[in-house]
Protein backbone atom coordinates (compact mmCIF):
# COMPACT_ATOMS: atom_id res chain seq x y z
CA UNK A 1 0.00 0.00 0.00
CA UNK A 2 1.40 3.42 -0.91
CA UNK A 3 1.66 6.26 1.56
CA UNK A 4 -1.17 8.07 -0.23
CA UNK A 5 -3.39 4.99 0.00
CA UNK A 6 -2.62 4.70 3.72
CA UNK A 7 -3.63 8.32 4.31
CA UNK A 8 -6.76 7.92 2.19
CA UNK A 9 -7.77 4.95 4.35
CA UNK A 10 -6.95 6.75 7.62
CA UNK A 11 -8.56 10.11 6.90
CA UNK A 12 -12.18 8.87 7.12
CA UNK A 13 -11.27 6.84 10.22
CA UNK A 14 -9.89 9.91 11.99
CA UNK A 15 -12.81 12.06 10.83
CA UNK A 16 -15.23 9.46 12.25
CA UNK A 17 -13.32 9.32 15.55
CA UNK A 18 -13.55 13.09 16.07
CA UNK A 19 -17.06 13.62 14.67
CA UNK A 20 -19.33 14.78 17.45
CA UNK A 21 -16.57 14.83 20.09
CA UNK A 22 -16.01 18.35 21.40
CA UNK A 23 -13.01 17.61 23.61
CA UNK A 24 -9.98 18.62 21.56
CA UNK A 25 -7.55 16.71 23.82
CA UNK A 26 -9.43 13.45 23.29
CA UNK A 27 -9.47 14.04 19.53
CA UNK A 28 -5.74 14.79 19.46
CA UNK A 29 -5.03 11.64 21.49
CA UNK A 30 -6.96 9.43 19.07
CA UNK A 31 -5.43 11.06 16.00
CA UNK A 32 -1.91 10.65 17.40
CA UNK A 33 -2.58 6.98 18.15
CA UNK A 34 -4.02 6.26 14.68
CA UNK A 35 -1.14 7.98 12.84
CA UNK A 36 1.55 6.47 15.05
CA UNK A 37 0.18 2.96 14.73
CA UNK A 38 -0.39 3.16 10.98
CA UNK A 39 2.98 4.60 9.99
CA UNK A 40 5.29 3.55 12.83
CA UNK A 41 6.70 7.06 13.23
CA UNK A 42 9.31 7.66 15.96
CA UNK A 43 7.18 10.32 17.68
CA UNK A 44 3.67 11.51 16.89
CA UNK A 45 1.90 14.13 18.93
CA UNK A 46 0.65 17.60 19.60
CA UNK A 47 1.82 20.75 21.28
CA UNK A 48 -0.92 23.14 22.38
CA UNK A 49 -0.72 26.92 22.38
CA UNK A 50 -1.25 28.11 25.95
CA UNK A 51 -4.13 30.57 26.25
CA UNK A 52 -2.00 33.04 28.23
CA UNK A 53 -0.91 35.44 25.48
CA UNK A 54 2.04 36.81 27.47
CA UNK A 55 3.74 33.41 27.83
CA UNK A 56 3.91 32.58 24.06
CA UNK A 57 4.74 28.92 24.56
CA UNK A 58 3.64 25.55 23.23
CA UNK A 59 2.97 22.93 25.89
CA UNK A 60 3.08 19.18 25.36
CA UNK A 61 -0.23 17.57 24.50
CA UNK A 62 -1.30 14.03 23.67
CA UNK A 63 1.43 11.96 21.99
CA UNK A 64 2.75 8.51 21.15
CA UNK A 65 6.44 7.71 21.48
CA UNK A 66 9.32 8.40 23.85
CA UNK A 67 9.39 11.17 26.46
CA UNK A 68 9.26 14.63 24.87
CA UNK A 69 10.12 18.25 25.54
CA UNK A 70 7.41 19.83 27.68
CA UNK A 71 7.49 23.48 26.53
CA UNK A 72 8.63 25.10 23.30
CA UNK A 73 8.83 28.90 22.96
CA UNK A 74 7.24 30.82 20.08
CA UNK A 75 9.54 30.83 17.05
CA UNK A 76 11.96 28.24 18.51
CA UNK A 77 12.72 24.87 16.96
CA UNK A 78 10.61 23.34 14.21
CA UNK A 79 7.39 23.44 16.26
CA UNK A 80 7.81 27.06 17.33
CA UNK A 81 8.70 28.03 13.76
CA UNK A 82 5.57 26.36 12.33
CA UNK A 83 3.54 28.21 14.97
CA UNK A 84 5.21 31.53 14.15
CA UNK A 85 4.70 31.10 10.39
CA UNK A 86 1.24 29.50 10.76
CA UNK A 87 2.28 27.02 8.08
CA UNK A 88 3.54 23.47 7.73
CA UNK A 89 7.29 22.99 8.06
CA UNK A 90 8.98 19.92 6.57
CA UNK A 91 12.56 19.26 7.69
CA UNK A 92 14.40 16.52 5.76
CA UNK A 93 17.36 16.56 8.18
CA UNK A 94 16.78 18.07 11.62
CA UNK A 95 20.51 18.46 12.18
CA UNK A 96 20.58 21.10 9.43
CA UNK A 97 17.64 23.11 10.84
CA UNK A 98 18.90 26.23 12.65
CA UNK A 99 17.80 26.18 16.29
CA UNK A 100 16.43 22.62 16.18
CA UNK A 101 15.37 21.48 19.65
CA UNK A 102 16.58 17.89 20.07
CA UNK A 103 14.10 16.20 22.39
CA UNK A 104 15.60 12.92 21.14
CA UNK A 105 18.93 12.45 19.41
CA UNK A 106 17.33 9.63 17.41
CA UNK A 107 15.03 11.98 15.52
CA UNK A 108 16.34 12.60 11.99
CA UNK A 109 13.48 14.27 10.07
CA UNK A 110 10.31 16.07 11.08
CA UNK A 111 7.06 17.58 9.90
CA UNK A 112 5.04 20.08 11.92
CA UNK A 113 1.51 21.04 10.88
CA UNK A 114 -0.38 23.88 12.59
CA UNK A 115 -3.99 23.49 13.67
CA UNK A 116 -5.72 26.73 12.72
CA UNK A 117 -8.98 28.00 14.21
CA UNK A 118 -10.30 31.39 13.08
CA UNK A 119 -6.90 32.11 11.52
CA UNK A 120 -5.01 31.49 14.78
CA UNK A 121 -2.72 28.56 15.58
CA UNK A 122 -4.21 26.65 18.50
CA UNK A 123 -1.82 23.67 18.40
CA UNK A 124 0.70 21.93 16.18
CA UNK A 125 0.89 18.32 15.06
CA UNK A 126 4.52 17.21 15.32
CA UNK A 127 5.79 13.99 13.75
CA UNK A 128 9.39 12.78 13.93
CA UNK A 129 11.11 9.97 12.07
CA UNK A 130 14.32 8.09 12.80
CA UNK A 131 15.11 8.28 9.08
CA UNK A 132 16.12 11.34 7.05
CA UNK A 133 13.86 12.58 4.24
CA UNK A 134 10.76 10.80 5.53
CA UNK A 135 8.21 13.54 4.90
CA UNK A 136 7.06 15.03 1.62
CA UNK A 137 4.15 16.84 -0.05
CA UNK A 138 1.90 13.78 0.34
CA UNK A 139 2.36 13.97 4.11
CA UNK A 140 1.76 17.73 4.05
CA UNK A 141 -1.46 17.37 2.05
CA UNK A 142 -3.05 14.68 4.22
CA UNK A 143 -1.76 15.89 7.58
CA UNK A 144 -3.15 19.37 6.84
CA UNK A 145 -6.53 17.73 6.18
CA UNK A 146 -6.28 15.87 9.49
CA UNK A 147 -5.24 19.07 11.30
CA UNK A 148 -8.26 20.88 9.84
CA UNK A 149 -10.56 18.13 11.14
CA UNK A 150 -9.07 18.56 14.64
CA UNK A 151 -9.05 22.36 14.86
Amino acid sequence: MTKQEQYEALLPQIEALVAGETDRTANMANAAAVLHEAFGFWWTGFYRVLPAEEERVLVLGPFQGPVACTRIPFGKGVCGTAWQRAETVIVPDVHLFPGHIACSSLSQSEIVVPLLRDGQVIAVLDIDSRERNTFDETDRYYLEKIAAALA
